[in-house]
């Protein structure tokens, strides 16, 4: 009697810790699936979003080519919520095997992306940045997608240069333009009848300092995204953390269903 009661005890313990280890997996899942949900929307965002924040992703191919890995990081942890969702809560061995495989995959392609971004970090530096607005920026060329990048960015943020207007020296706009000291797109605007219209555009290009945006449009864009890579940054801890508690908890179900 005393090893059955005792084989009985054992047995009712590990179904307690299965069915503790089955709900806690579904939680981790529901937060994947939110945290999917969110990468979606951001991503979603930056490509429909009407003040033009496409077009300064658009200033680099890194940070363009990020966008769609963010869309398809969404969609799969979205779907893997779902599914280990499911798993879980049914206590199916080959959702949740399936469930594990590809978490792990996702896993070591975030790591990668985290080891590229490390690598190619000098492509977000000022002086990168500097160099290529020198090199290939032309002013007026609205069929040159790098010069309406940059116009777009200037009006967007009124900013001027990487660092400020003094960028334009010795540049290739200021071989194409030599009566212009900064392009039009630095040029300060103001309201006038709901419309924004320039200032005094001649004094602009002429190099009238009162007349143009002075700020630099390195500092202007971090400024104004400061928050939101502080965010995206703790986020990105928060779902690894998830997904390596998820992978334990789905090996542990695994292992534990008869």
């Amino acid at each position: 009697m005393g090893q059955g009661e005792a084989s009985a005890r054992g047995t009712t313990m590990e179904g307690d810790c299965l069915s503790c280890i089955k709900y806690l997996m579904f939680v981790f899942n529901f937060l994947i699936f939110l945290g999917g949900s969110f990468l979606l929307g951001v991503g979603v965002w930056v490509l429909v979003d009407p003040t033009g924040f496409r077009e300064i992703v658009a200033a680099n191919p890194l940070l363009f080519t990020g966008v769609y890995i963010i869309l398809g990081m969404g969609g799969m942890l979205f779907l893997l919520g779902f599914l280990g969702c499911c798993g879980a809560i049914r206590e199916n061995k080959c959702l949740l095997l399936f469930f594990f495989m590809l978490i792990l995959l996702i896993f070591l392609a975030e790591l990668a992306a985290a080891i590229l971004a490390f690598i190619f970090r000098e492509h977000l530096t000022r002086e990168y940045f500097t160099k290529e607005l020198k090199s290939h920026y032309h002013g007026y060329n609205n069929s040159d997608v790098f010069t309406s990048t940059w116009n777009a960015i200037m009006t967007t943020f009124d900013c001027c240069g990487v660092n400020s207007p003094e960028d334009f020296k010795d540049s290739l706009f200021r071989l194409i333009n030599q009566n212009h000291m900064v392009p039009e797109a630095c040029c300060q605007r103001i309201l006038a009848n709901g419309e924004r219209v320039y200032s005094s555009q001649e004094q602009c290009l002429s190099g009238n300092m009162m007349f143009r945006n002075n700020k630099g449009c390195y500092s202007a864009v971090v400024d104004y995204f400061e928050l939101y890579i502080y965010v995206a940054g703790a986020m990105a801890i928060v779902v690894l953390t998830i997904e390596l508690f998820a992978m334990v908890f789905a090996m542990c179900l695994f292992r534990g269903i008869q």
